[in-house]
This record gives C-alpha cells, structure tokens and sequence, in this order.
C-alpha cells in the first residue's frame, strides 16, 4: 500500500520536480535541523554573435574546436554590434583563416556580475545541440568582465573546458584548485587601474600551488586595455588548439 501510494505521489510530481523520495522530517516541537532536496527548472535566454570558419560544413564527420569569448562591461546591452568592438568577434573579420567556431554572447547588465552562468551554460547545450563542435576542445576566452568570468565560469563548470585565458581578469583564490586540471594563459597590464594586476597573480599562482598549469604575462607599461597586445599573441590561438580537455578523477 505504501509502495502504490508512492508512486501515485510521484506521477504526479514528475510533472512539476521529478520524483525524488522525502526523507522523513522531525516534526516535534521546537527548532530542529532538516534537510530537503528538489528539482528545478529554469528558463533563459540570450544573445550572441556565431562565427563558422571557412569551409564550415554541417554535414560529415569533421568536428570543429570552439571558441567561446566574453566582451567586457563596455559591450553589454542589446546592440550585438557592441561585441564586434575588441578579440576575437573583431578578428574574424580580417582572418579568413581563423580555424574555431566562434561564439560571442552579450550580457544585458553591465558591471562585473553581468555574466548569468545559467545563460552561458544554456548557451553550451544548444550549441552543441545544433552543431558539430569537438567536446574535448572548447576554450574560453573574455576582457575585463568577461576575463573575470573566464575564470569564473570555468571555476563553475570546469569539465567542460580544455583551456581558458583570461585577459585583465581575475577571481577569488578559493576557488582555484578547481582550475588545476585546466591549462590557463592569463594576460594582464602592469598599470591596470580597473582590475589590479596583483588580483590576477594571486589566482594564477594559487592554480599552480594546487598542481594546476597557469601563466600569467604582464605587459609592464600598459593600463586596463591589456587585450589589444593579448589578442595579438602570435602563439595565443595556436596554443589554444594544442590542448584538450583533460578527464582526471578527482
């Protein structure tokens, strides 16, 4: 009786939280610790700007690496064009030969948590849904708030990238050793007045204290707009391709 009642509980519930089984709670008098655990859904949303590298095709077995590029707080809005401003949504349009897919999406908000992690992740799935991109080589790359959230995306999700380089950017240390299996080229100006340099050495050498592999390069004499020497690295995009993504247990 109790088994057909459960299930009876649970066909119905499917429909809203899946069926997940409750755990009795204490119900006495007083203030008592309970635990609880439920399935929820989320809708979102978003913008982004789709690069396909010459002689892209969406048929046949060729799978493509992807370069996913987070634009700074500059660029946010609803104007997609903003995103063409600076990196890689630039580059492509005077390099033909630009091997990755590219894809760009656009905050709404623009201050330092603009970027909705749901949304990106969302992003992720439906692009790999709808195209024939390498799992094992997605990189991710962003400026200023988006370099912040390179780091913190991939601090988030850390299966699903094989390399990331953030460019004026920076994250909580605590969060590091969660990066130590991911390679990380980071890019950062000495007189950096918006995101401190030290900011960014502290993350990269506390992804290294945990056994991680992360570099940092600092241009001496250049402020905030690191990403125009960065983007410029003759071996930034050819390095990017060498790595796939590692699968480590932890």
């Amino acid at each position: 009786m109790e088994l057909a009642r459960f299930l009876l509980v649970c066909g119905v519930s499917i429909l809203l939280a899946g069926c997940v089984a409750r755990g009795p709670w204490s119900l006495q008098e007083g203030q008592h610790p309970q635990s609880f655990q439920r399935e929820v859904t989320v809708r979102t949303d978003g913008r982004l700007l789709l690069y396909l590298p010459a002689g892209f095709s969406g048929r046949g077995a060729t799978r493509y690496p992807l370069l996913i590029f987070l634009h700074g707080s500059g660029e946010a809005g609803r104007d997609l064009d903003k995103v063409k401003a600076w990196g890689p949504p630039r580059l492509v349009g005077s390099r033909a030969d630009f091997p990755f897919i590219v894809a760009s999406p656009q905050s709404a908000r623009n201050h330092f948590g603009g970027f909705d992690p749901v949304m990106l992740n969302a992003m992720l799935d439906e692009l790999l849904a709808r195209l024939p991109i390498d799992p094992d080589r997605i990189y991710l790359t962003g400026l200023s708030m988006g370099g912040i959230w390179s780091y913190g995306w991939a601090s988030l999700n850390p299966e699903r990238f094989a390399a990331i380089a953030p460019v004026c950017g920076a994250w909580d240390p605590v969060d590091a050793c969660r990066l130590r299996d991911i390679p990380v080229r980071a890019f950062h100006g000495g007189k950096d007045d918006v995101v401190p340099v030290d900011a960014d050495r502290a993350m990269i050498d506390a992804i290294n204290a945990c056994g991680g592999d992360a570099q940092l390069k600092v241009y001496p004499d250049v402020g905030h707009d690191s990403w125009n020497p960065a983007y410029a690295e003759p071996e930034l995009f050819s390095w990017l391709l060498q790595q796939h993504r590692q699968r480590r247990a932890h």
